[in-house]
């Protein structure tokens, strides 16, 4: 119940629009609705924090920015560019060839790379898949990337992957011009920090699955409970998660230092605070790691437990069973000289020789937990 209520509550909170775009915007991303072509989403000039519309191209927005002095920036959206879409915006903003290659290519780590004036920053963006019940096949961390060009004067934003849009993060800053003022690096530090949100998000909905899977393991028949395979895969999607979310922790700590000069002084106290989100998401895969552990290691034991259950019951019958064996197959022998064969009471005795020699086997089992 408790976790059927929150994900009726993650569902809630989604925005409106499946496709990643809000309300009231036009959708950059259609070629019939956009002189951009498909691949870039959004195109906007800055100053002063403010937004300047009007620029149909990325050309005319730099060209804006640079003709005016003062402190300006654009900030181009893409998704999932392929090299010849992207390779007029490497030549018109300078890209370094390498950098450029990991962006179309995406399959990147999470990584900080300085390529003369202009950082090159690769996140890994999660989505936790719903599902009605968690089977051995279920998928519950999707991925994908977004890579971030960061210049003195303008924000390259890549995205691969069918989540993660932008498009709420940038309507968020465009209503804080102040801290949009601040330029690119507030840009960055915002979608880094964006991005870190959304792995609190899926922490949270996995421990669910995770309880979930314990209940199974811990209730109804010991060793019958739960599928090892459910577990396995559980731990799977978490190494996915923990692959998005670990190697990230240097970069962060690359923007939080003052090593970098394209970072203002006032942000990189704010990546501190996305450092400790991170530190804080770290601990809590590293406790999923160890309890999906424990819960593997406890569904074997209760699998091997029931095994020697079913094993003590089978020698116990057997042995049972082994009496009146033995009894009849001596007397099946079929030997010329066998005293009690003769005898009056041979057969009524042997009987009671069986029947009192098993009772007393039964209860013997059955009194040490056999039976």
């Amino acid at each position: 119940m408790i976790r059927s209520l929150r994900k009726a509550v993650r569902l809630t909170q989604r925005r409106p629009g499946g496709d990643g775009t809000s309300q009231g915007k036009v959708d950059l991303s259609h070629p019939a609705r956009s002189p951009l072509g498909t691949a870039v989403v959004n195109c906007a000039a800055y100053r002063g924090g403010v937004r300047h519309d009007g620029h149909r191209s990325p050309e005319e927005a730099l060209n804006y920015i640079r003709r005016r002095p003062g402190r300006g920036f654009v900030w181009i959206g893409l998704h999932e560019p392929t090299e010849e879409e992207f390779a007029g915006m490497a030549e018109l903003f300078g890209l370094h060839p390498l950098a450029v290659e990991d962006a179309v290519h995406a399959h990147q780590r999470p990584k900080l790379d300085r390529y003369d004036e202009t950082l090159f920053m690769v996140l890994k963006t999660v989505r936790y898949v719903e599902h009605a019940a968690l089977t051995a096949t279920s998928e519950v961390v999707e991925t994908g990337e977004i890579m971030i060009f960061t210049g003195k004067d303008f924000v390259v934003t890549v995205r691969h992957g069918g989540h993660g849009s932008l498009g709420p993060l940038r309507e968020h800053l465009e209503a804080d011009p102040g801290h949009l003022a601040k330029g690119p690096s507030a840009v960055l530090h915002a979608i880094a920090d964006h991005v870190v949100d959304h792995y609190l998000d899926v922490s949270e909905a996995v421990r669910d699955d995770i309880d979930e899977v314990e209940l199974s393991v811990f209730a109804g028949i010991p060793g019958r409970g739960a599928d090892p395979g459910q577990i396995y895969q559980l731990k799977r999607e978490l190494m996915e998660l923990k692959r998005a979310v670990t190697p990230l922790a240097r970069p962060l700590q690359q923007l939080s230092d003052n090593g970098l000069p394209l970072i203002d002084p006032d942000i990189r106290r704010y990546f501190r605070d996305v450092e400790d989100h991170l530190s804080r998401v770290s601990d809590q895969i590293s406790g999923f790691d160890a309890l999906i552990d424990s819960i593997l290691q406890a569904n074997l034991a209760q699998v091997t437990v029931a095994q020697n259950e079913d094993m003590r019951k089978i020698t116990s019958w057997a042995a049972i069973i082994a009496v009146p064996t033995m009894v009849c197959g001596v007397y099946g022998m079929n030997f010329e000289h066998m005293p009690e064969l003769g005898w009056t009471f041979g057969y009524p005795l042997v009987w009671g020789v069986i029947l009192s020699s098993c009772f007393l086997l039964y209860r013997g089992f059955r009194r040490n937990g056999w039976l």
